[in-house]
């Protein structure tokens, strides 16, 4: 882990990854913490799932999001994208890869994040790592062109040309809750000791 995050900042460059972003509330909603961005889809004024296309980032970073969060793991197949939403509000990091992403930089992302928790805080407990493909949504179901990852938190993205497990693990170990090695969280997650 501490020779991953060593190589952090390179593996950005080589992996075409751009800076982490801080992202807008949901319907550029003013404010540090609009009601809008956190609430429940079945409570007014969110009665039903939102179109992805009203969400500001692709992937989501906040927004109106389903009441149960989705629990850390590996999905082989797009989970409910709602249920993420919520997982980010309670401290979790997604990694969202390309459906047509393959190969060994994918094999090791998913084979370090599911190993045995020899150290606890690599990061497995509130980690989501799955496959970002929502044909139904339109263009906002699919990554950027040229992305095959994504790593979010809530209110920060950084998008990726190549998968890459240095860039996932640098931007996992400040963002998750707990932190890699008691790295202080910089993170704005809205309800961090959440559970997932």
């Amino acid at each position: 882990a501490a020779a991953l995050l060593s190589q952090a900042d390179a593996a950005a460059g080589s992996a075409g990854c751009d800076a982490v972003q801080e992202t807008p509330n949901y319907a550029n909603t003013k404010g540090d913490d609009p009601a809008i961005d956190h609430t429940h889809i079945g409570t007014p004024p969110v009665t039903s799932p939102p179109a992805l296309s009203t969400y500001p980032t692709i992937p989501p970073a906040s927004g109106p999001h389903d009441p149960s969060p989705l629990p850390a793991g590996v999905y082989d197949s797009p989970p409910d994208v709602y249920r993420t939403i919520h997982s980010l509000e309670h401290g979790a990091v997604i990694i969202w890869y390309s459906p047509d992403a393959t190969g060994k930089q994918l094999d090791d992302l998913i084979a370090f994040y599911t190993q045995p928790a020899a150290d606890p805080d690599i990061g497995q407990a509130k980690i989501i790592i799955a496959p970002y493909d929502y044909p139904d949504q339109g263009a906002a179901g699919q990554l950027p062109a040229g992305v095959q990852m994504a790593v979010v938190a809530w209110h920060r993205l950084q998008t990726c040309t190549a998968v890459s497990l240095p860039v996932a693990f640098g931007f996992s170990s400040q963002y998750e809750v707990p932190g890699y090695a008691g790295q202080p969280y910089k993170g704005v997650a809205r309800e961090p000791n959440g559970a997932m």
